[in-house]
This record gives structure tokens, sequence and C-alpha cells, in this order.
């Protein structure tokens, strides 16, 4: 029975409270958070008496409250703060993605996992989605031969995608941009179904739709918290503690994230990516796709086909997952629905990472490397946004004392 405090109660901060609180093999000891009404509210959902706790308390509370795993759910900005703190007190640590935004975060995790031997894990749900389960293990077996380019284009709608825009998110201090917090995601799922990482990075970008002077306040952008009681208990009735507003106006000053971002990766071994982001489309959904020597592997998946109002529409949503031969017809492996919670990923990634799963043979787990390499192409896209010129990874590597 392991004893486990979670740090950060936000809205993300329920999945692991609930599963926490219903684990056989584990405790939930403690909550740390700046805004007592987000403790008291987590609380009232379990059914609970979990003691909470201030940030300033958090290394105390570790020895106070005998922890022995830490789940950070912090904005992201402080996440290698708190993984460096836990490591340091003797706890492993489950940190929400991106590992880090920067690469003094990185520099600074990687020296205390060596110093302290303890691990952290990143929580990648969508290796446990059942279907991209499936890509890496027709890739593994050669259903296309090798791999020569991916090509990968994620849309996220006007509600899911303006949501970044209305939170602390909008300021890249905070998030490091949509390509450190959002396309951690799907460089993570690269990396993981290719087997490698990325070795040179380029990238576009730009703030299109949202910010000031590119629109207009709209209703139909505006999140209203009163109609969701989720989100009033956790945002609009714990205003009065720190001055957090939930739901920011998506054209106002102080967007410094992009919204459209092109990015070119090569991998080591030379498989290129090509890699397209946008978070104002009508719809959500996304396509991927491998040509190898032998063939062509494509993936589409559509999460809704529009967006219906300012608050993102629940998941599950529908896959066509397909391997064509040369000079033979396609061959339709999945065409379906996809579970609920990052298309059935949540779950499996719970009892994984709770130690309540068989061992996997995939490899789902994402460990401080998978963390690194992933986040390694977000910086290096930044980079490249800044500079306007390729970046060798090797470059950051440097930085963090790692060896490419």
């Amino acid at each position: 029975m392991r004893r486990c405090a979670i740090v950060g109660l936000g809205s993300r901060a329920q999945l692991f409270a609930r599963a926490l609180a219903g684990s056989p093999r584990a405790e939930l000891a403690a909550f740390c958070d700046t805004n007592e009404t987000r403790m008291r509210v987590h609380n009232g959902w379990l059914g609970t008496a979990v003691p909470g706790y201030r940030p300033d308390d958090f290394t105390a509370m570790l020895a106070k409250e005998r922890i022995d795993l830490v789940v950070v759910c912090t904005p992201d900005h402080t996440h290698a703060d708190y993984v460096v703190a836990a490591l340091h007190a003797g706890c492993d640590v489950v940190t929400e993605k991106p590992m880090t935004t920067d690469v003094d975060g990185a520099r600074r995790i990687l020296a205390a996992r060596r110093e302290t031997g303890r691990s952290v894990r990143v929580a990648f749900n969508y290796r446990y989605n059942p279907v991209h389960r499936r890509v890496r293990e027709l890739l593994a077996a050669g259903a296309i031969g090798d791999v020569g380019s991916v090509e990968f284009s994620w849309s996220l709608d006007t509600a899911h995608g303006a949501d970044y825009f209305r939170r602390w998110h909008r300021d890249k201090a905070n998030s490091g941009g949509l390509l450190v917090h959002k396309s951690g995601h799907h460089f993570d799922l690269v990396n993981w179904w290719l087997g490698s990482g990325p070795e040179t990075v380029f990238a576009f970008g730009r703030l299109f739709f949202y910010g000031d002077g590119n629109g207009r306040a709209d209703d139909r952008f505006a999140l209203d918290l009163e109609a969701s009681p989720r989100l009033r208990a956790l945002y609009r009735d714990a205003e009065h503690e720190d001055g957090y507003v939930r739901n920011q106006d998506v054209f106002a000053p102080g967007v410094t994230i992009e919204d459209d971002l092109s990015v070119l990766v090569r991998y080591r071994g030379g498989v290129v990516l090509n890699y397209h982001l946008h978070a104002y489309s009508p719809r959500e959904g996304y396509r991927v796709a491998f040509s190898g020597s032998s063939g062509r592997l494509e993936l589409d998946v559509r999460e809704n086909e529009f967006a219906a109002g300012a608050e993102p529409v629940p998941e599950p949503g529908r896959a066509r997952l397909t391997v064509q031969r040369h000079w033979e017809p396609p061959e339709v492996v999945f065409d379906g629905l996809l579970g609920e919670g990052h298309g059935g990923g949540d779950e499996r990634m719970l009892a994984e990472l709770l130690g309540d799963a068989e061992p996997d043979p995939l490899g789902c787990a994402a460990d401080h490397e998978s963390g690194l390499q992933a986040g390694l192409t977000g910086l290096a896209a930044n980079r490249s946004l800044a500079t306007g010129r390729p970046v060798p990874v090797a470059e950051l590597l440097a930085e963090t004392g790692e060896r490419a």
C-alpha cells in the first residue's frame, strides 16, 4: 500500500484522485494546492477527508504524511520544481505531461533522478489507446516494411482549441506553448511508434486566429462556468482566494502562444516527420500516415464533427485504421468507436501506474527518458520559431548535461 499525494487540484486531478481513492494498492494521503477551496471540493466529491497543504509546506507534507508517490498536476512551468523536490524527499513521481517546459527544468529533473535513483513517470495516456497500440504492433511487425516518412495532422476544434487560450496556457512562460503542452502527446506517440527520437527540428508558427486583434468578443467562445457544476465548484467559487480566472477572453491581449504550427523533424535513422497542428478547426480529429518500403499505414480519427459550443464535447471518437501494401488493395484493420477518456487510454494508463495491469510487451509506460525525448522536439521547435533555423537536438541535450 503506497501512500500518495496529489499536488495541483485543478480539473485534471480528478482522474488521479478517483483512481487513488478507489485503489486497493494505494492510499490517497495528502493534497497540495494554492487554493483551499479546490482541495475541499475534491474531498467533497470523493467523500474523504484528505489533509490539504499549501505549496510552501510541500516538502514538510511529504515527510509528515510519509508519502511514497507524488502525482504532479500543477501548471506546466512548475512541474520541474515539484518533481525535483519530491525525488530529493525520497518519493517516486508521476507527472502530467509535459515533464517540463524548458531545458533548465529537464536538466534539474535528470540530475535529481540520477542522484536519488527514484523513478519519474510521465502520463502519456495516448499510448494506451487500443488503436494506437495496434499501430505500434503493425509497425514493429514490419507491416509496411521500413518506415521512410510520417505525416501527422491534428485539428483542435473551436471548443477544445479555444480552451488553451482562455486559461493559463495562453502565456508561453506557463505552458511552453502548444508545441510543448499539447504536441508533446503527439511527438511522444511518434517516438514510441518508431522506437526512435528526434535529431533535427525546424518549425514555422504564428498566432492566426486567437489573440488581440484577430477577432472580437463572441459568446460562442465564452465558457459558461455557471452552467457546469464541476467547473463552477473548482474555479468560479475559488476565484476569491487566488484571483485565477478560468474563462478569459480568447481575443484579449496577453496571448503569447501560437495557434497554427508546422514542424519538420528528422529522426535518428533518417525517418522524417511532417507535423501540423491548428487550434481553430470546426471539427476535432487527427490523421497520421506512415509511408514504408512495402506500403502505407493510415489512421484517421474523428472525435467530433463540429464544435457545438464553448465546452469540449465528450469523447469517444471514431477511428479507421488501414494498411495498404504495394500492389494490393487496402486492408481495414479497425473501423469503429474508441473508448472514453483519450480513446480508452486513461483507464488503462491508471491501471498500469497503480500496478493493477498485466505486464505490457509494447512498453506503454513512459519514463523520464520518454518525457525528455517528447519535450526535446517541442523545445527545439520553439527555438526554431525564435531563431528561424533548424535546431539540432544535440544542442539542447548538451544544455541538459546529457549526451546525444
